[in-house]
């Protein structure tokens, strides 16, 4: 059986190869929470980020 193994770490060093920097990926986070709230709180919880800071994540993009 495959687990996951794509963490936090993973993602934001795919998103850096691509050439995303922070700003860019504050985009990407401030959309995805405006336009598919569910979806980005269970991405987040996918990563296997904490609950804590999945809410400051979310609360974060919210602002932006």
């Amino acid at each position: 059986m495959h687990t996951n193994t794509i963490g936090k770490e993973e993602w934001i060093n795919m998103f850096r190869e691509i050439g995303l920097g922070d700003a860019d990926m504050e985009r990407w986070h401030r959309i995805f929470e405006h336009r598919h709230a569910d979806a980005h709180q269970s991405f987040l919880a996918w990563l296997n980020i904490p609950p804590q800071e999945i809410q400051m994540i979310r609360a974060r993009s919210a602002q932006l």
